[in-house]
């Protein structure tokens, strides 16, 4: 039976990150994923599933929290800062690799929706990520915001940074932002129903945080990790794209696989960003898996949980 076990590590600054690690029942050293999640997102937003999923099948799994998010610490809390995240994931591939359990040299990454753009960057510039699994994954910035943001709003929200930086100077507090919603009189970055819904489905109660540092989105704006998918080869890329995006549209991940090289593969999954993980799991875990087996070769597990 899988045994899911708390485990922490410290990270640049000080910093403790949190998370779960997954040990499959059965002799090691094994293959091992390495796991987390998207903007504003943490270990207990759907991840468990996944994490289960591949440990049941021979392979070790650790799940962090981003710094600033979840069980991690680090402040601002709630804070989205890409290249700090990627410098932290790097800290996790460290103790995954030192773990007796762990095959150092047979190591996976898996990354959804904005670490789904990390796991492109760690494939691209981490010699000891050997596969990557990349789920709907934030490919630019700049041309996400182009496309959902109209011109007057982006104004507007350059000036809102600029006035919210003049306020840090000043001594003043950083501003929150509400992550997802649907309520026009508190504008969210993500202003969808389905992302709202995905939002209340997957927080266990007493859990909800749906706010961030106003600064993420600026982060968010200027991180473009799809120019490094044409670095992932030779290691194996699979992009798993939903066909009616509008959080990431499609066409802009799609793009991107064409632009990687082989060996890659792509899993195209009915619906939209938030479908992936519930209604689609299936599909999704299972194209994973089947990837990871393939190009990290583990040996069966003996038993399921």
């Amino acid at each position: 039976m899988t045994e899911r076990i708390d485990v922490e590590f410290t990270a640049d600054g000080g910093v403790t990150l949190r998370g779960w690690l997954y040990l499959p029942d059965a002799e090691g050293p094994r293959p091992a994923i390495t796991m987390a999640h998207g903007f504003g997102g943490n270990r207990e937003m759907g991840l468990d599933p996944y994490a289960r999923k591949f440990a049941d099948a021979g392979f070790v799994v650790l799940v962090h929290d981003h710094r600033t998010f979840g069980a991690s610490d680090g402040e601002p809390r709630n804070d989205v800062d890409p290249w700090r995240q990627i410098a932290d994931w790097r800290r996790a591939i460290s103790f995954l690799e030192a773990r007796p359990e762990v095959d150092a040299d047979r190591i996976g990454v898996w990354g959804t929706s904005f670490a789904g753009g990390h796991a492109i960057v760690l494939g691209a510039t981490d010699v000891r990520i050997k596969c990557v699994v990349s789920q709907v994954p934030t490919i630019s910035g700049f041309e996400q915001w182009q496309r959902k943001v109209p011109p007057e709003r982006i104004a507007a929200f350059e000036l809102a940074q600029a006035e919210d930086e003049r306020a840090l100077a000043a001594g003043g507090e950083l501003r929150y932002q509400t992550s997802i919603g649907d309520d026009p009189a508190d504008p969210a970055l993500y202003p969808s129903p389905d992302a709202l819904r995905f939002y209340r489905d997957l927080v266990p109660p007493g859990r909800e945080n749906n706010t961030v540092t106003a600064r993420s989105s600026r982060a968010a704006r200027l991180y473009e990790p799809g120019v490094w998918i044409t670095r992932v080869s030779p290691k194996p890329l699979m992009m798993i794209v939903g066909t009616g995006e509008t959080v990431i549209p499609t066409d802009i991940q799609l793009a991107a696989f064409e632009r990687a090289l082989s060996p890659k593969k792509l899993v195209l999954v009915p619906g939209g960003h938030f479908d992936a993980y519930k209604v689609h799991f299936e599909e999704t875990s299972g194209a994973a898996l089947s990837w990871f087996q393939t190009h990290l070769d583990p040996v069966p597990a003996s038993t399921g949980s």
